[in-house]
């Protein structure tokens, strides 16, 4: 019990960390001002996860990891209601349900806010608004089914922690096949579909192969939570009369792993930008750099041309954008503008969104020649 304990909180204080330089992270590149609902639902999260944590301490703590399950029925019906035993099984038998209550919560908190960082990921494709209206609805959806399957799935609701008669292994929340099988199938099912938003722009963009490993690596986290919600249900299967502490222990290491990858997106940027911030800084202070009014066909404007998504923009312009929340897409802008990377104004427009960051402004003196010939 004291190496989880020490395990537990260790990764509660990691997570807390991580979801703070996420949050640093945001006020840095946009403001507390422009700050959008995900942000303040991880904080949510956070709480969420820190009681999830205490849920886990107590079942082993405080209860000794004694539930409902794993008695055979002599051992039911020789168990006295006054005994010490009695308690223990019957308030780790409550906890279990708590847990599994906020074990759900944090990881669906945790599929909403990346959802909502799609959104803005994939703000001007109209061919992407219908997938991310899909995914909250999909999330919604599995988050109620799953809520009511660990509350309605025994009924009525104190058979959860009834001990004699024997009241079935729907009513055993440490071990419940139904509370089991509905959160990982529809976990899956939800990270599954959230991974394939961003897949596709993936493989079209015109990246390096190194910065487009990058981005698959970063999108495809949620693979490594599936895994560990797998791992979780089949350790808890297979525990036997340790089915309650494997709970919660794996629950906390599941969403540790949730937490990280939620957050990952948002840290990212930052650290990933600090060189280009660097770089940009020394050139500001070496000289200025002149633009030139026309495209050079005498034209004197530059032609529009068909919109690429920021994405397959070259590296150099993607990274210049010092502003953007993330490093593909603008912060909280709500259309994506048209152009291309060739006439870089894209970059000058990503500048006047709402996520704040570097305004250029440009200052044309046009003097006439005559004018010029009289002085």
């Amino acid at each position: 019990m004291g190496d989880f304990v020490a395990e537990a909180f260790t990764l509660l204080a990691v997570a807390i960390v991580i979801i703070g330089l996420r949050t640093t992270a945001r006020w840095i590149m946009v403001g507390p001002r422009y700050f959008q609902p995900d942000d303040y639902l991880m904080l949510l999260a956070g709480m969420v996860y820190g009681l999830e944590t205490a849920a886990a301490y107590m079942v082993g703590a405080w209860f000794h990891g004694l539930t409902n399950n794993a008695m055979t029925d002599e051992e039911r019906m020789a168990l006295s209601a006054d005994s010490e035993g009695y308690r223990l099984r019957v308030g780790g038998s409550k906890v279990q349900v708590a847990g599994w209550s906020l074990y759900t919560l944090l990881l669906w908190l945790l599929k909403t806010c990346m959802a909502i960082f799609y959104s803005r990921l994939t703000a001007g494709l109209i061919n992407m608004r219908v997938r991310i209206h899909i995914a909250y609805g999909l999330i919604a959806a599995t988050y109620i089914a799953t809520l009511f399957s660990i509350l309605f799935g025994c009924h009525p609701m104190h058979k959860n922690w009834q001990i004699y008669p024997n009241p079935g292994n729907y009513c055993q929340p440490a071990v419940s096949i139904i509370d089991i099988y509905v959160t990982v199938v529809l976990n899956v099912a939800t990270d599954i579909y959230l991974i394939s938003i961003p897949a596709p722009m993936l493989f079209k963009a015109r990246l390096q192969w190194r910065e487009k490993l990058e981005l698959l690596v970063l999108f495809s986290g949620g693979l490594f939570v599936m895994m560990a919600g797998i791992l979780r249900c089949v350790l808890i299967l297979t525990a036997g009369a340790n089915g309650a502490e494997q709970a919660g222990s794996w629950a906390c290491r599941e969403t540790f792993v949730a937490v990280l990858i939620g957050n990952i997106p948002m840290i990212y940027p930052l650290l990933r930008g600090i060189p280009h911030r660097v770089g940009l800084y020394i050139a500001t202070k070496s000289g200025s750099q002149s633009y030139p009014l026309s495209d050079g066909d005498g034209s004197g404007y530059h032609k529009r041309k068909k919109f690429l998504h920021p994405l397959s923009l070259p590296a150099d312009t993607q990274w210049n954008t010092v502003s953007d929340e993330q490093m593909i897409l603008p912060t909280s802008r709500e259309q994506a503008p048209a152009c291309t990377a060739e006439d870089g104004d894209w970059e000058t427009n990503s500048h006047t969104s709402q996520g704040g960051g570097i305004k250029v402004v440009h200052e044309t003196m046009v003097h006439s020649a005559e004018k010029d010939q009289k002085l």
